[in-house]
């Protein structure tokens, strides 16, 4: 019964994606045709007047997905940047989770009554680049001489295509290991040297089991796949991928993919990992209350496992399989994009927006308000980051694990605009295996799911 019901999740999410990308053909084609007919100018292709202020600023629209903390430390930022100058105004909007934001864009994407900025979750690239909505951020960026050079390039290499910047970027994140030091000194291991490979993750697990204390766990996200797979130097699809050209089909089920489930499996199997879900509240409190060891979590959940765990906090670099080098990691969290149709005063504002939040100081608030990287170093610098840095030194490895990373199109991350659909898939092959499957038939079967994705995305396109 249990698999009959999975099957028919299985068919419904194919349904929901071939819906989804017959609408984003429509609404992509029905844009088009828009923008040209309104076009003024030799190469513009705003239209309309600017929405200006009863004191004569020019006033945008900021839709972002940020909640508690994120969304405090964002309000005061835009407030602190319409207080900066007299031109602009920023309105910045909730507008949901990053789905349902998008699901909001796609009504108004390419017109006049788009926002000025987008807030969208970095697997969503693929897709507004070849929604038509977006202007990329490299025009403005050669247009006004920007030096993007002084940002984190390992940061930025995400959102580029061909070199090209295609958006801001704004929340970004990337996972690390966080492991109780007590529990390591309590099974004999050094609690300042967190295991690096597979194997010593494998053993150290072993040795840390304990009662009711699994020594291992990770989420049931395809997220974390994806890390442990980039780290390897593996590629999660075809065409370099997707960077040289659309990717025709998955390729995360090969060698460094099985390692990863192989890897999970073993533990599984040994009762030294520990399986909470697909919910990050679950897992974060399970290790606060000493039910799990060591786990994966974002560097932006730093800050809260150290507050909340009432022991020492180590936190480390992922680990990687035997058989390779540590490549690095993939970029997580979130960029901002230009919308493409409205007023040329519009973008300046928001483009205006963009390289105030670039600042050094501005960076600074950003990162020790909520955890997540600096997209300026010189941010690091700042003395209030300095403060923090000496008094959490477990912060620091999140940026050099970072900057240690290795440019590639394994760690540039992958771009597919079926990627929401194909991480589902890699939860069901976890869940799957955690329940008895095979590791490689069930990372089989989520690579055939994610190529009929692919396909029919493909097809869509043409």
């Amino acid at each position: 019964m249990q698999r009959n019901m999975r099957k028919t999740v299985k068919l419904m999410l194919l349904f929901l994606t071939i819906i989804s990308l017959a609408v984003l053909a429509a609404c992509t084609n029905s844009d088009s045709s828009t923008k040209e007919e309104g076009t003024k100018g030799e190469g513009e292709d705003t239209k309309g007047e600017a929405t200006k202020t009863e004191d004569g600023k020019v006033s945008i629209e900021f839709w972002h997905a940020m909640s508690g903390t994120g969304q405090t430390s964002l309000d005061e930022i835009v407030a602190n940047f319409n207080e900066s100058q007299d031109k602009y105004e920023v309105k910045a909007e909730f507008q949901g989770t990053y789905e349902e934001s998008l699901t909001k864009l796609r009504s108004v994407g390419g017109t006049k009554d788009a926002p000025a900025i987008t807030q969208v979750f970095e697997i969503g690239t693929k897709y507004m680049i070849d929604s038509g909505y977006i202007e990329p951020i490299q025009k403005f960026i050669d247009k006004n001489d920007f030096n993007a050079d002084e940002l984190e390039q390992n940061i930025l290499n995400y959102y580029k295509v061909d070199g090209e910047l295609y958006s801001m970027p704004f929340n970004s994140s990337t996972p690390v290991m966080i492991y109780n030091k007590e529990a390591f000194k309590e099974a004999g291991l050094d609690p300042e040297k967190a295991p690096e490979t597979f194997s010593e993750v494998i053993d150290a697990a072993a040795k840390l089991k304990k009662g009711e204390m699994y020594g291992f766990s990770m989420l049931t996200y395809g997220w974390f796949f994806e890390q442990l797979l980039a780290t390897q130097g593996g590629d999660y699809v075809n065409e370099n991928n997707g960077r040289t050209g659309d990717a025709t089909e998955a390729t995360f089920n090969n060698d460094e993919g099985r390692r990863v489930f192989e890897t999970l499996n073993t533990m599984n199997k040994a009762e030294t990992f520990g399986n909470f879900g697909t919910n990050w509240d679950d897992i974060r409190a399970a290790f606060a209350s000493k039910k799990v060891a060591m786990y994966l979590d974002s560097s932006a959940g730093v800050a809260g496992a150290i507050e909340t765990a009432p022991f020492e906090v180590g936190v480390a670099y992922i680990p990687y399989a035997d058989e390779v080098k540590r490549n690095g990691v993939v970029i997580g969290g979130a960029s901002l994009w230009m919308s493409k149709g409205i007023a040329e005063e519009e973008q300046d504002a928001a483009w205006e927006f963009m390289q105030y939040l670039t600042t050094p100081e501005v960076q600074a608030k950003w990162h020790l308000d909520t955890g997540y990287f600096a997209i300026n170093p010189k941010a690091y610098d700042e003395e209030n980051v300095k403060e923090k840095w000496a008094e959490f030194p477990q912060y620091k490895v999140t940026v050099d694990q970072l900057q240690d990373t290795v440019p590639g199109y394994a760690t540039q991350g992958a771009l597919i605009s079926v990627f929401p659909e194909s991480r589902q898939q890699i939860v069901t092959a976890l869940e799957d295996m955690y329940q008895g499957k095979d590791p490689a038939e069930a990372l089989d079967q989520a690579a055939e799911e994610t190529n009929r994705a692919i396909e029919v995305a493909n097809k869509t396109k043409q």
